[in-house]
């Protein structure tokens, strides 16, 4: 699988970065645990967010490589990680939100829209965003956020959008959904 790597923070800019190349080991198939357990290390490992993501993605372009079975969901409590594969229909969109952690998405399939937003005004009564740009991914990209990147998400293929994403522990308190017009930010 063959595409590019991007990094989205909070102030709404896709940055690409140097494609990952993933550890040499063709002779063996990556599996779903040798991943978790690679990602848990780089965790333990990583304290800044942007190191752990430049770390792992080109895991995740390993595990896509060799294993494309990954069509499960998997989150457990007591472990820092959410696996989730996300089929968007043609012409289906997400709202503004952020994730309130880490993340690193996928393209398998179709193609994903991306806006990028970043908090223009923050008051005791509102929270402003504004768009500052827009890239459409393509099926072998991967873009990697940062916990309080902003995004909004449309599926611009003709057939459905899929996408594997990881996501590090999520902390509900800082994951909001944004409305625009009425400069709202509501708990997502």
């Amino acid at each position: 699988m063959s595409g590019s790597d991007f990094l989205v923070t909070e102030g709404g800019r896709c940055h690409p970065c140097e494609l990952g190349v993933p550890p040499a080991e063709a002779e063996r198939p990556h599996r779903l645990y040798r991943f978790l357990t690679e990602v848990e290390d780089l965790l333990a490992a990583l304290s800044d967010d942007r190191q752990r993501l430049q770390a792992i993605r080109p895991l995740v372009r390993q595990l896509l490589v060799s294993c494309w079975s990954v069509l499960t969901l998997y989150d457990d409590p007591d472990f820092p990680l959410t696996l989730q594969t996300v089929a968007w229909s043609p012409g289906q969109e997400s709202p503004v939100h952020n994730h309130g952690t880490w993340g690193v998405v996928a393209i398998i399939s179709g193609q994903e829209k991306n806006g990028f937003w970043r908090i223009a005004e923050r008051s005791a009564s509102a929270t402003r965003v504004e768009r500052v740009e827009e890239q459409t991914f393509w099926p072998g990209d991967i873009v990697s956020f940062t916990a309080d990147a902003i995004h909004h998400i449309e599926a611009v293929a003709e057939e459905p959008t899929v996408t594997f994403n990881l996501y590090g522990p999520t902390d509900p308190a800082c994951r909001f959904e944004f409305d625009p017009v009425r400069g709202t930010a509501e708990r997502f």
